[in-house]
């Protein structure tokens, strides 16, 4: 299905994200609509094509605005311009009502200290008609389109509560009365404008990790084109095969080759490692990496939009748009909470009427009550907390692809990693040959393997080119997940891989067994070699175990989660690489298939399973597991396949990925106590009279401001990984 972004304008609270999100379900081909209120976007899968235009104008019946998302920094840039002018001038709208409404409320403020003076009525009027029909006139709107729509959400209650305060207080000016209600509108009014006012600037500082990846990329490139160098070429125009310059001192605009000179780069940014690497002709760059001292001449592999920070930039921005399960039960809640607001208001008016109480008292506590209810707390706790823990992980080097990963991972007591190039090394060396006919059998391996992304593959290859060997051209291959290869070399078929292979094939392996056995009792893995039904001997493939990877299992002990390996290799090597490590459940000899069934069956027992992997034959157990953790220097289906994915290879960001997925579960757990607890206790005391207008609005802005301080509070997170 393809997806779309649309950047929405003039929600103002949970319920308008809700409405919103249902408008676009009812949509012919929508198949599922996410709408996130923190950033105001909507994520689309659409099962047709669809015009957005489409799309657009059902959101703006809806009561709201919507524009396509923009797609690149220059767009974004734009956007955030108009964003800072559109800022200015709402703080100038609350400055304005701020000014008209001290008059106010500075009787009320002076009174406890001595100092008792009044307002004349007509020039409380003057004073608050202007915050309330001006300065308010956004809630006016916002109602009214809802209503309009058959829904309400936060506008309604505003502009009902501050409307009665006002009409009240005219009615009874006219009346020659002299205790009036404007105070109490106008200061609801600011102080929703302030707490708005606010919530934006805090948003904005939420969504800062995508505009820091964003800031990596140069937007034009320096490019080799008939022997001359083009300035200012836009890196979107850049297609595979093009030959860019880089400078000392700049940022690399590609992902490509370097084809000429030698540099070392920083690629902290986008790996977390702080040492910068070294680069020469035939290493690999990213888009972003920023050049050491040395003049670089790149070969473009891909085209931007298909970079590693491209694909970066969408991982995040797809896990903070996505929505965490917990997001459902506020939803739901948003969905009630205005009608029974408005409801428990009249309620509230009803009974004071009831007890004898004046129209005027009895209306003050339905609008403190419709006041102090607001839900933008509510529809902020969720979303603000997974905008800033994602941007956090995503510093730290771990890429969240969607908000139930992150969710889900602090409950993982069970984590089952692959062997090879996870807990060791993955850049396995050979160490024996064990064969009549050595030379021979490495040659015709490693023309079985030329072109294998499999690190034992890699590294018969890089033996065979270290021994200066010849190899015959591969005409035929087929590669067999979790045993081997099968290719046709020179006529002959040519087998490379496990036991089992050979087994498969009717193969006796008997004459070498001793050796491979004793080969594997030390750690090493076997791989066999047959030619046209003839068993040629073994190569032994040695793998380091990573430093780190003790460390990490003791430390996932400590925190009580268990440690599993799953690997394709014999048993012998998985065991002896377990006994390292102090693991104690070992499943070996697995196919693809056999590691997702086996990662199933341990859900089945309840267990809640993090997967971690780096190769092609892990993608079907990242897929199964609760949590899957891709390696970034892996293969790009297991990328795609996982929830999380730990650029660089270091197996310490596994912790570092629980321990913000727990932060940031801890932190939405703590913003909704929050936005509950000031209605929990906001509303009782406004209904039975004890909190006023003033007060009221008062303390919705600030629900919304804590929910978002404390959110903010992630950014201090660090990884002790």
């Amino acid at each position: 299905m393809d997806t779309i972004r649309l950047q929405l304008d003039g929600m103002t609270c949970a319920t308008c994200a809700v409405r919103v999100e249902k408008v676009l379900r009812k949509q012919d081909g929508v198949a599922t609509a996410q709408v996130n209120f923190a950033n105001e976007t909507a994520t689309l899968a659409l099962s047709q094509d669809l015009d957005p235009a489409t799309l657009i104008e059902a959101i703006r019946r809806a009561g709201f605005d919507a524009s396509p998302a923009a797609t690149d920094a220059e767009a974004r840039e734009v956007r955030a311009r108009l964003a800072l002018r559109a800022d200015r001038k709402r703080l100038a709208l609350v400055a304005m009502a701020g000014a008209l409404t001290l008059p106010l409320v500075l009787p009320m403020l002076l009174a406890p200290l001595g100092v008792g003076f009044a307002v004349p009525g007509w020039l409380q009027l003057v004073l608050a008609a202007p915050v309330q029909f001006i300065a308010g006139a956004r809630f006016y709107r916002g109602a009214w389109g809802a209503l309009r729509a058959r829904s309400a959400n936060m506008d309604v209650l505003v502009s009902l509560g501050t409307t009665a305060a006002f009409a009240l207080s005219t009615v009874l000016l006219l009346q020659g009365e002299e205790h009036l209600y404007f105070e109490g509108g106008a200061t609801v009014i600011t102080l929703v404008l302030l707490g708005k006012w606010m919530e934006r600037r805090a948003r904005r500082k939420a969504s800062s990790a995508i505009e820091s990846l964003l800031d990596l990329r140069p937007q034009t490139a320096r490019v080799l084109r008939d022997g001359e160098i083009m300035e200012g070429v836009p890196v979107e125009a850049l297609g595979a095969g093009e030959v860019v310059a880089v400078r000392p001192g700049e940022a690399v605009p590609v992902d490509g080759v370097v084809v000429w000179g030698q540099s070392e780069l920083d690629e902290s940014m986008l790996t977390g490692e702080s040492l910068p690497v070294s680069r020469g002709v035939g290493g690999s760059v990213v888009a972003g990496s920023l050049n050491g001292r040395g003049l670089l001449h790149v070969e473009t592999t891909r085209a931007a939009d298909e970079s590693t920070l491209a694909t970066i930039i969408a991982l995040v921005e797809d896990a903070q748009a996505s929505r965490a399960p917990i997001q459902g039960l506020v939803d739901r809640i948003s969905a009630v909470f205005v009608p029974a607001i408005v409801v428990l208001s009249l309620l509230a008016f009803g009974g004071w009427m009831l007890v004898g109480a004046t129209v005027a008292e009895a209306l003050m506590v339905a609008v403190a009550v419709l006041v102090i209810a607001c839900p933008c707390a509510l529809g902020l706790a969720t979303p603000a907390a997974l905008m800033v823990g994602t941007g956090a992980a995503a510093r730290a080097g771990v890429l969240v692809e969607d908000a139930e990963a992150l969710e889900t991972a602090r409950r993982v007591n069970l984590v089952v990693f692959d062997k090879t190039g996870t807990l060791t090394e993955g850049r396995p060396e050979v160490t024996e040959l064990l064969s009549t006919e050595p030379e021979r059998m490495l040659s015709l391996a490693a023309a079985a393997e030329v072109g294998s992304e499999h690190p034992l593959g890699a590294a018969l290859v890089r033996e065979a080119e270290r021994r200066d060997l010849p190899t015959q051209d591969l005409q035929a291959f087929e590669a067999r997940p979790g045993r081997g290869v099968v290719a046709q070399i020179g006529g002959a078929e040519v087998l490379v891989g496990s036991r089992r292979l050979l087994h498969e094939a009717g193969l006796d392996t008997a004459p070498w067994e001793d050796d491979a056995r004793a080969e594997e009792g030390r750690g090493r893995i076997v791989v066999w070699v047959a030619r046209d039904g003839e068993v040629l001997g073994c190569v032994a493939i040695g793998d380091r175990i990573r430093p780190e990877s003790l460390a990490v299992i003791a430390s996932l002990k400590r925190r009580g989660i268990e440690s599993a390996i799953a690997t394709g290799d014999n048993r012998r090597t998985a065991g002896w690489v377990a006994e390292q490590l102090g693991i104690d459940r070992v499943e070996a000899e697995l196919l693809p298939a056999d590691k997702a069934a086996w990662v199933v069956r341990l859900r089945e027992e309840g267990r809640v399973v993090a997967m971690v992997g780096d190769g092609v034959n892990d993608a079907p157990a990242l897929a199964a597991a609760d949590v899957g953790f891709a390696m970034g220097t892996g293969a790009d289906v297991a990328m795609r396949t996982a929830g999380v994915t730990l650029m660089r290879p270091e197996l310490g960001l596994v912790v570092a990925a629980l321990d913000i997925s727990a932060a940031t579960t801890r932190t939405i757990r703590q913003n909704l106590f929050w936005a509950f607890a000031y209605n929990v206790v906001g509303l009782p005391l406004a209904a039975l009279g004890l909190l006023t207008p003033m007060f009221a609005g008062g303390a919705m802005a600030l629900s919304s401001v804590s929910v978002l301080a404390n959110a903010l509070r992630l950014q201090r997170w660090r990884s002790k990984a």
